[in-house]
């Protein structure tokens, strides 16, 4: 198979979907791969990496979009790249249609085959090409705020551990799954006091007893959260939000200690934060009745390197059986890849986005026997 990694244009999203040494597995199994100039170079894996794993380099992203039978990226679709999909081939990449119309039917217009990373899941119930970018996420996040919570910035200028008759920092993290624990674990690992807030009991026990014992936890309610957030330092949302779902109001925000931060790792504007909204790299923080936020979306591409490699080990499998077996048959043989197979020749075959857009549900055998 014709497989073409493309740079990301996305404004601030330096990470590659696959690192040389994936791109030679691919090679090695007889499969040919494009990659467009430079399109590792941010993450740190220079043309040259790619060259010695067997790549071919093409100049321009349309030049991998027309070479390709498969395209491997990282983010979304984006207006820029409308027109440069094509019927039967196949898009592999993080998609997240539920909240982008326009792109949700640039592509079911295209015909082509879409497998949406963030879909993909196990047969434990795990998110498997999620987790590994959840996890930076959390712990990025966690820096993020801590480093912007400096005076120098604004901030309230405690110091994270506290000194010698001084309390260190209060963090409060809503969300015990795998983006709260990596943010949990690195803060307490720097003597933080972490109050870890879930509606799971359960797994609250199973944290506190089997990974990060120093950890308080608290059930997640509007009482407790009032209580826990009026002497936080720094507020983390490692919770991804649903339609009703709110844990911070906007009015909420007066019972914080001034220049408090809040970072929302969910990023959704409106969303369980209900005065959050996107910010960048470039321009992380804005403040709201005196407390400050960060909203980044793409966390992970701070570190971009890591995060390239931690993606590209956990999806390389997947985007093997796909070239070795066809679409279909890889769909059809792993679950996992099953899970993700969201838009097949004009069809769309996830429930969530034909719910969220109002949109017709195609299910995803009669795509089988009939495409």
């Amino acid at each position: 198979m014709k497989i073409s990694l493309p740079k990301e244009i996305k404004s601030g999203e330096f990470r590659v979907a696959m690192i040389p040494s994936n791109v030679a597995r691919l090679v090695d199994a007889g499969h040919t791969v494009y990659v467009q100039k430079d399109a590792g170079l941010a993450a740190g894996y220079p043309d040259e990496e790619y060259i010695a794993a067997g790549a071919e380099m093409v100049e321009t992203e349309k030049d991998c979009f027309d070479k390709a039978e498969m395209v491997v990226k990282v983010k979304e679709i984006l207006p820029e790249e409308f027109g440069l999909l094509r019927e039967d081939q196949i898009l592999f990449t993080y998609i997240h249609s539920s909240t982008r119309r326009a792109m949700t039917e640039e592509i079911l217009g295209s015909k082509c085959i879409g497998f949406a990373m963030e879909d993909m899941m196990d047969d434990r119930g795990h998110f498997i090409l999620l987790e590994p970018m959840s996890r930076i996420a959390g712990e990025i996040g966690f820096l993020y705020g801590l480093f912007y919570s400096q005076t120098i910035f604004g901030g309230l200028g405690k110091s994270i551990n506290g000194s010698i008759g001084v309390k260190p920092m209060k963090v409060v993290i809503f969300g015990a799954g795998n983006v709260g624990v990596a943010a949990a674990r690195l803060a307490l690992g720097l003597n933080a006091d972490v109050v870890l807030m879930d509606v799971d009991l359960l797994k609250l026990e199973d944290i506190l007893a089997n990974k990060l014992p120093n950890v308080r936890t608290c059930f997640s309610n509007k009482a407790n959260i009032t209580k826990e957030i009026k002497d936080a330092d720094l507020v983390l949302n490692c919770v991804k939000w649903f339609p009703g779902l709110t844990l911070i109001s906007r009015d909420m925000l007066e019972l914080m200690q001034p220049n408090a931060m809040i970072v929302d790792i969910d990023a959704e504007p409106g969303g369980a934060i209900e005065s959050s909204r996107f910010t960048t790299h470039d321009d992380p923080v804005f403040v709201e009745k005196g407390i400050r936020h960060i909203g980044i979306p793409n966390l992970p591409s701070a570190v971009s390197n890591t995060a390239s490699a931690a993606l590209s080990n956990a999806s390389i499998k997947f985007i093997k059986e796909i070239a070795d077996k066809g679409w279909k048959k890889a769909a059809q043989e792993d679950k996992c890849l099953e899970y993700g197979l969201d838009f097949v020749k004009g069809y769309l075959t996830f429930k969530t986005t034909a719910e969220a857009l109002d949109l017709p549900l195609t299910d995803k055998e009669w795509c089988y026997e009939n495409l």
